[in-house]
């Protein structure tokens, strides 16, 4: 089922999400509509609280990469309960979007490389060490289950200058190919 996505505004995309356990009610479909309502809207990663649930859960699928990084190809994970141990290296630009903040996309910096410590959708343990592009994804899609945007990253000037689009996103004024819950409707 496709779920609509939390629009820029919505509280709980500022809230740090909660942890989960393998009693979670419905997780095995809650993981199936997400991938679906990803593929939908055109993602390579969304996080639980972009589909109004605060908890800490998110998926990616980096195959829309494979063109530029033919390593990428079927390259898809559930990540739950995800914690950053490490970043390293020299933070680089990379331009970022973001499905609940439609119409915008900046350079933001992030480091280069991490060690994540997760559980998969089975709640088997992880601890792997990522990079590049898929390090990118991973740390945008964590930063929504601290209640972080890739906005926040941004110079105050930045922001400033986003100002009006982000309140039009809000309120509902954009244009979207897939269905967005707003905040302030």
């Amino acid at each position: 089922m496709i779920l609509p996505i939390v629009a820029y505004g919505d509280p709980v995309l500022k809230k740090v999400a909660e942890e989960i356990d393998s009693d979670y009610p419905g997780l095995e479909k809650l993981i199936a509509d997400m991938f679906e309502t990803m593929y939908s809207s055109k993602g390579v990663g969304l996080a639980a609280p972009q589909i109004n649930k605060s908890i800490r859960l998110f998926i990616i699928d980096a195959s829309p990469f494979a063109d530029e990084y033919p390593e990428l190809e079927g390259w898809k994970k559930t990540f739950i309960n995800p914690r950053i141990l490490e970043e390293e290296g020299e933070e680089w630009n990379f331009n970022e979007g973001c499905l609940s903040i439609p119409g915008i996309r900046e350079d933001v910096e992030r480091k280069p490389e991490l060690i994540l410590e997760y559980e998969d959708e089975n709640f088997e343990l992880h601890e792997e060490k990522f990079d590049g592009v898929v390090a990118r994804v991973i740390q945008h899609e964590y930063d929504h289950l601290e209640g972080v945007l890739f906005t926040d990253h941004l110079s105050p000037l930045k922001k400033r200058l986003l100002k009006g689009k982000l309140n039009d996103i809000s309120k509902g004024i954009v244009d979207v190919s897939y269905k967005m819950k707003f905040a302030k409707r």
